[in-house]
């Protein structure tokens, strides 16, 4: 399988497979041990487990968090995506107390491979949307 099939089709799992359907076992699939991430909020995880914590921090704030691809693209070994982000706010989330308000908001995701296996994870959210739906002032 061609690179370009081959990674664009890891990242559609990444979003279906690990978020949308939340099985962790897809980490062992999608991910070389050493999987590194950076979220848009300052937030950096290095190997698996922690990038499962930051996963359970996420999914406990929006239980019902859906990741939808909008754009994915291949270019240079990369894997970039523009994706939609909707749930229900019913936890804590980067000190933003439940609401329960429903969120939707973008972001685009750059993907860095090695050994065929998603090696670098980097997050632009739109956060100026996430957190006046989160209810913060203007």
């Amino acid at each position: 399988m061609m690179k370009n099939s081959l990674y664009k089709n890891l990242v559609r799992q990444y979003y279906e497979e690990l978020w949308n359907k939340q099985n962790k076992d897809y980490m062992d699939i999608l991910f070389d041990d050493n999987i590194s991430f950076r979220g848009s909020l300052n937030i950096e995880t290095n190997g698996k487990k922690e990038f499962a914590e930051y996963m359970d921090k996420i999914l406990t704030a929006i239980p019902n968090l859906y990741h939808g691809i909008e754009v994915i693209l291949f270019e240079n070994n990369v894997v970039v995506t523009k994706a939609i982000y909707n749930g229900t706010h019913k936890g804590e989330l980067f000190g933003f107390k439940a609401t329960n308000n429903r969120i939707k908001y973008n972001g685009a995701s750059f993907f860095r491979f090695k050994d065929d296996k998603i090696s670098d994870i980097w997050v632009l959210g739109d956060l100026a949307t996430l957190r006046k739906q989160l209810g913060e002032e203007n």
